[in-house]
């Protein structure tokens, strides 16, 4: 018998292995000629939505908000929050 945690494991790979296999059936469907453009296409999603900064970028803009006095004291840091 499968625990819960095995069975929502499952449940999440089934229904990941099914959005994999319709994009498999759509690049099957579609005509030999276009699937440089599609294969373009997904490339350039796939970089739009997982694209994050360097950790070099990220420390230069820290910086750069530190030499700016983009920052705020520790003291606020929970200034506005609801902590229980």
């Amino acid at each position: 018998m499968l625990g819960v945690k095995q069975f929502e494991l499952k449940v999440v790979t089934i229904y990941m292995n099914n959005y994999t296999q319709q994009l498999h059936d759509e690049i099957e469907r579609t005509p030999e000629e276009y699937r440089g453009l599609l294969l373009r296409i997904v490339h350039s999603f796939r970089e739009g939505v997982t694209v994050l900064p360097s950790a070099e970028d990220s420390f230069r803009e820290g910086w750069k908000d530190v030499m700016e006095g983009n920052t705020h004291s520790i003291d606020t840091l929970w200034d506005g929050l609801d902590v229980k």
